[in-house]
């Protein structure tokens, strides 16, 4: 047994998906550990493949992919990248989905309709993962259907401290494009010192996806520079309807604040004549050259991301990340 030797040492590993490697090169910079090299393509039917370049046996693999357009292509990566450590002996696999895709589909509104977001959660399960770092879910609950830890991140600390320090000397109201993100609302009062809260009364078409119907502002933001906050900005229908609601009910400015840029078509035209001066958003989600614009501002999740993977890496509080932000 002379020539045996056994390391506890454990080893970081960091993969990614092809869907946003920006990001997941600048959380492997924050690390210092690099991108783990891997051959991935598609067969002509549009098979996937994946195979690591190193070994991963008895690794702690962090497998970084943001579920964008053609989401069901990047998702079926991401699950076929977990399912090639498991095989390959990586010890503890942690999927990170800055963005988790089918996450609007957690309940089910009417009889016969899927909870597609359970669904994903099962499949990186039976996939192989260990465990889900994720930012901004849009229902909380979801944490709860993956067997597993989850780490649910939150922009909230980036995006509240790039609005303070750019529009903190202002008169400012945080404005809720919905009645049922009022929470978040209140988190970003309290970060922002306490200015005061309204939010926008609407009712949406059960039968088609992406349209609301009516709009007006419950309380006052009245010359107030009000921030539209939300979790994702989709078609921009929603959030473009809202800002012209704040601006009819005498706001000085509307400023709009999301994790997630989808950014679907028409939303980049609906923004750019929308009457906001501001979008900020962040990179959980790629956003193509060419659908960048002068009003859209990028602040960069790496940081965030980088922190918890460390974390929980070295059996970290995640945790303790969000103390006294929340």
């Amino acid at each position: 047994m002379s020539g045996m030797k056994r390391t506890t040492e454990k080893n970081l590993m960091v993969f990614s998906g092809r869907a946003h490697p920006q990001l997941a090169e600048e959380v492997a910079e924050l690390l210092e550990c690099g991108l783990v090299p891997q051959s991935a393509y598609a067969f002509a039917n549009g098979e996937l493949y994946v195979r690591y370049e190193e070994s991963v046996r008895g690794c702690d693999a962090f497998v970084i992919q943001s579920h964008t357009a053609p989401i069901n292509e990047w998702i079926m990566e991401h699950l076929i990248m977990v399912d090639a450590l498991k095989r390959a002996s990586a010890k503890r696999i942690t999927v990170v989905m800055p963005f988790y895709g089918y996450g609007r589909q957690d309940k089910k509104h009417r009889g016969r309709e899927p909870i597609s977001a359970r669904l994903v959660a099962d499949l990186f399960k039976t996939a192989g993962a260990d465990r889900l770092i994720t930012v901004d879910l849009h229902a909380d609950q979801i944490q709860g259907f993956f067997d597993g830890p989850v780490d649910h991140l939150m922009a909230l600390p980036i995006l509240t401290d790039y609005v303070r320090d750019k529009y903190g000397d202002q008169q400012l109201a945080v404005v809720s494009p919905d009645a049922g993100r009022i929470k978040v609302a209140e988190r970003w009062s309290a970060r922002l010192g306490g200015v005061p809260l309204a939010f926008i009364h609407k009712t949406r078409r059960t039968d088609r996806p992406n349209e609301t119907v009516a709009n007006r502002v419950v309380g006052d933001v009245k010359d107030r520079i009000c921030i539209l906050t939300d979790d994702m900005i989709d078609t921009g229908g929603t959030i473009v309807k809202a800002a012209e609601a704040c601006v009819e009910a005498g706001a000085a400015g509307v400023i709009i604040a999301a994790t997630h840029p989808i950014l679907s078509d028409p939303a980049v035209d609906r923004l750019k004549n929308s009457s906001a001066t501001e979008i900020v958003v962040t990179n959980t989600l790629p956003v193509a050259p060419d659908r960048q614009f002068d009003k859209l501002t990028t602040l960069s999740i790496a940081p965030l991301i980088a922190r918890a993977i460390r974390e929980v890496f070295e059996d970290g509080s995640v945790t303790s990340m969000f103390d006294g932000h929340a």
